[in-house]
């Protein structure tokens, strides 16, 4: 099976990377291209001292082997209806999923895989579909995003948190979604960090709570914020709470106080344990923007984004939705 070709901003990094004088290695791996790839595209197009990246794209466009229209150019009617969903915020696996099930039969069976779906959005106008339609995606990103580097490990920041229990000592059960009642929590901060909205996802059933901060997002008023969202949850699912270290959680101690639930942190700098939130909250953008300002959001507003993510089928639940799942669950 070929390799997938080189892209603009691929070649754009590899001239970035030439004229800092990195080997074709160290390019490699900050594009995650093998150094061989790198080198015979080098090689091709003038060498060291006269690659070109846009010259180098059009040189490849213009020797594509089997030049032939893509799946939603050959399909107009798809096309549309592919772009009408990205605009109203639907995911390209979604689109790609009830196509395959036949949902819109008017389409005549048509389908398209996500993959598909999410190249003519990076692609950015090249291809079929407009320019910009990447806003109505869940990151919003122009293109597919680079894995980082490995590195350093993260440094411990120090916070006024105390004492407190690691992500380590977090029971067992939260880590095979198994059991209802073991959340992850985090801030949204809105523009110039004036504003935020508490978030809190449920591990098992990515179950959605959200609560405003009128007040600020100081220790007290989210402690405030936390004990009466936490009270709006069954009793038996209130197992734990996992957090990142920050300073907004001064008062975590008196949060297991006042309703009984353990509270854990996770480690500096490691977002990705407690994915949860991560995702759930890439969700929620859709809904509330970055860089605005979150005190417009009433708490009656936010109830209707709860319910909006909690009656959503996930792909992660099955095709479920949040809802179902938790008072399944939670009625046990």
């Amino acid at each position: 099976m070929p390799a997938q070709t080189l892209e603009l901003f691929e070649r754009e990094e590899i001239r970035v990377g030439l004229d800092r004088g990195e080997s074709y290695a160290e390019i490699g791996r900050r594009t995650e291209r093998h150094r061989s790839t790198i080198g015979r595209e080098v090689a091709r197009n003038g060498g060291r001292d006269h690659y070109r990246a846009v010259a180098a794209q059009t040189r490849a466009d213009g020797e594509c082997p089997r030049p032939k229209a893509t799946r939603l150019e050959s399909d107009p009617v798809l096309a549309a209806h592919v772009e009408a969903r990205l605009r109203a915020k639907d995911s390209p696996m979604t689109i790609a999923v009830e196509l395959s099930a036949g949902v819109f039969p008017a389409l005549g069976g048509a389908t398209v895989s996500h993959e598909t779906i999410y190249g003519e959005v990076h692609a950015q106008g090249r291809r079929t579909l407009p320019k910009g339609l990447h806003v109505g995606l869940q990151r919003r990103r122009r293109c597919r995003k680079h894995r980082p580097l490995a590195g350093v490990d993260p440094i411990p920041v120090n916070g006024p948190l105390g004492l407190f229990n690691l992500i380590g000592l977090r029971p067992a059960e939260a880590e095979g979604r198994e059991v209802v009642g073991h959340i992850e929590g985090d801030l949204i901060v809105g523009s110039f960090n004036r504003s935020a909205i508490v978030t809190l996802f449920d591990r098992a059933s990515r179950y959605c709570w959200l609560a405003d901060l009128p007040e600020g997002h100081g220790a007290e008023a989210v402690l405030a914020a936390l004990i009466e969202t936490i009270e709006r949850m069954p009793e038996l699912a209130q197992l734990s709470l996992t957090w990142d270290q920050g300073r907004e959680m001064a008062c975590h101690h008196l949060l297991t106080a006042a309703t009984g639930i353990d509270v854990f942190f996770a480690d500096p700098h490691s977002p990705w344990q407690r994915p949860t939130n991560e995702n759930g909250i890439g969700l929620l953008r859709r809904y509330v923007g970055k860089g605005t300002d979150l005190g417009v959001y009433s708490q009656s507003d936010l109830r209707a984004i709860e319910t909006r993510l909690n009656t959503m089928p996930r792909r992660s639940l099955g095709w479920s939705t949040a809802h179902d799942v938790y008072t399944a669950a939670a009625s046990r």
